[in-house]
């Protein structure tokens, strides 16, 4: 049994649904990430290239934050933590919007604080395809989300790959999930439960849902 969970995947995938459902399904914590308490995020995806250094020092912050507060909290009768993100995604999200010299500056202030926290037992990365992801973006209906590109998106899911592949050292599942709905269909979602609770050795471990 796993301690502690981390739900990832690029923005319209689905993580804070499944770890939402996982979390009341095994009375666990769960820790969501805060991005809509971000002033900065709308003003982004108007002008990415003004805003997108304070945006990613703010989640910075606000994701060291939560999890440095919530990880310490100490709870007897809920041992697991289903999380819908991995402080790492502020790595990859920065590498994606910021220039070169920014990205630099960035990554050792990121390298600082990450040294600080537990990392998770698994990720579990829920992959879609770009077409798959911007439907569910429209469907939730955000609207500063509507006018996002598939090429930001395809930047997004291309980075998680690429530092995904680095973490030798840890647990990480993929699961395919473009043929499956497990928010409306409860046997997908006892499928993908299923498979997330499997023994994992440490490396990249992809399932495809047929």
């Amino acid at each position: 049994m796993y301690n502690y969970i981390a739900i990832e995947g690029t923005i319209g995938a689905g993580k804070t649904s499944l770890a939402h459902m996982l979390s009341e399904d095994l009375n666990s914590r769960l820790i969501l990430e805060q991005f809509e308490e971000n002033d900065f995020l709308p003003k982004f995806y108007k002008d990415p290239d003004k805003y997108a250094f304070p945006l990613e020092l703010s989640f910075l912050a606000s994701r060291f934050q939560q999890l440095k507060t919530e990880l310490s909290i100490t709870d007897l009768f809920r041992n697991m933590i289903i999380s819908d993100y991995f402080i790492s995604k502020s790595l990859i999200f920065s590498k994606a919007t910021l220039p070169e010299d920014e990205y630099n500056l960035y990554s050792k202030l990121f390298n600082i604080i990450n040294l600080s926290l537990p990392q998770p037992d698994l990720i579990v990365y829920l992959y879609a395809s770009i077409n798959r992801l911007k439907s569910n973006i429209i469907l939730r209906g955000r609207s500063y989300e509507q006018n996002i590109e598939n090429s930001y998106l395809q930047r997004i899911q291309d980075g998680y790959f690429e530092y995904l592949r680095k973490l030798n050292d840890m647990r990480i599942l993929i699961v395919d999930t473009n043929k499956m709905d497990f928010v409306n269909n409860r046997k997908h979602y006892e499928w993908i439960k299923e498979v997330i609770f499997k023994p994992y050795d440490s490396g990249i471990h992809t399932i495809v849902f047929e």
